[in-house]
């Protein structure tokens, strides 16, 4: 029995974008919005910047994710199997 695979090929799953300080950044861009001025100094626009830094801060880094390595095998396989 002879198999037969020509450019076999498996796409990963898309991962959502994992935002942990994204609402933070939008209350930040939001105040800056409404103030017309990014180096404005009241009192809400300071407090969202601080609220995103203390949030940067403490956030975890995303860990780099393990790539499969599945393509590699299936083009062994597919030299074999030709």
């Amino acid at each position: 029995m002879t198999i037969h695979i020509k450019n076999l090929k498996v796409r990963p799953r898309k991962s959502t974008a994992n935002n942990m300080c994204g609402p933070q950044l939008a209350a930040m861009l939001a105040c800056w919005a409404a103030t017309g001025d990014v180096h404005s100094k009241n009192k809400a626009c300071s407090e969202a910047a601080a609220g995103l830094f203390n949030c940067m801060k403490t956030s975890p880094m995303p860990q780099k994710s393990h790539k499969p390595s599945i393509n590699y095998h299936l083009g062994r396989l597919g030299k074999t199997i030709q």
